[in-house]
């Protein structure tokens, strides 16, 4: 018998705009699965949605061993997941969970990689729905650039992201005022770790970076060393700092879910 179901919202960004052009991103294989795998062998079912109501894309530069700590049957044993897995292939629009009614799920899970500053920072549903477990105080977990998503709750999105782009962080931050996540303690990917993605991927610097987005927000960000697990809780907030986070993710939104179970 399930103990509840999870609400993963996962990106459909593909590409992203950089100082003099666009460059290829999507989400992070390894921080999709890992915590899904530890959502499941929990004991919990989950379900994937999406803004267009299509599997995420996900980031050709991060398909590696070396996300699975080097151990090539397991990265081939996720692409076959990701791929092939029926609550995998059955990708709901995020709309449709909205208009629905979220009430049933138990927490959600908002998977990283590049692809979230695209879409999932500025869409509608995705702020309607995290505003929706923040109210309920439901558990709510975001890695690596995922937690860019939770500006999604602000009445200006939109504009808070077209702002940080301009290179106006004080009209971001007047945007901001009232944000439900201010002063919340979280994490994020770093400005350090992604000095190596501009200077050796993208070969050209971000609009802006997620870090500062989140403290013009209104975030209390920390992050730890670089390329290194690190992970935050505050109430019913979850954030994981980078790849190498999936894993510490995964086990802190499974003790949330199973504490809120406990209290029902």
């Amino acid at each position: 018998m399930s103990k509840g179901i999870v609400l993963v919202i996962g990106s459909n960004g593909t590409e992203i705009e950089v100082v003099g052009g666009m460059r290829p991103i999507g989400q992070y294989l390894n921080e999709t699965v890992v915590p899904i795998w530890a959502i499941r062998d929990a004991g919990y079912d989950f379900v994937l949605a999406t803004p267009k109501g299509i599997a995420p894309h996900l980031d050709p530069s991060a398909l590696s061993a070396e996300h699975f700590g080097g151990d090539v049957d397991l990265f081939y044993k996720a692409q076959t997941f990701f791929a092939e897995d029926p609550s995998m292939t059955d990708v709901r629009t995020l709309h449709s969970e909205v208009e629905s009614g979220l009430d049933a799920y138990a927490g959600v899970f908002v998977p990283g990689g590049h692809a979230p500053v695209v879409d999932l920072m500025m869409d509608p549903d995705a702020g309607v729905a995290l505003r929706h477990f923040h109210s309920a105080r439901k558990p709510t977990a975001l890695i690596c650039h995922g937690p860019i998503a939770l500006v999604s709750t602000l009445p200006g999105a939109r504009e808070f992201r077209a702002a940080l782009a301009a290179g106006d962080p004080a009209k971001a931050r007047e945007l901001a005022k009232d944000w439900v996540y201010a002063g919340y303690d979280m994490t994020i990917y770093s400005n350090s770790e992604s000095k190596p993605v501009e200077d050796q991927l993208f070969h050209a610097r971000m609009l802006f970076h997620v870090v500062d987005a989140l403290k013009a927000a209104g975030g209390n960000v920390t992050t730890g060393p670089d390329f290194e697990p690190h992970v935050v809780a505050d109430r019913e907030l979850i954030t994981g700092q980078n790849p190498r986070s999936d894993h510490a993710v995964g086990a802190a939104l499974i003790r949330a879910l199973d504490a809120a179970s406990s209290k029902a």
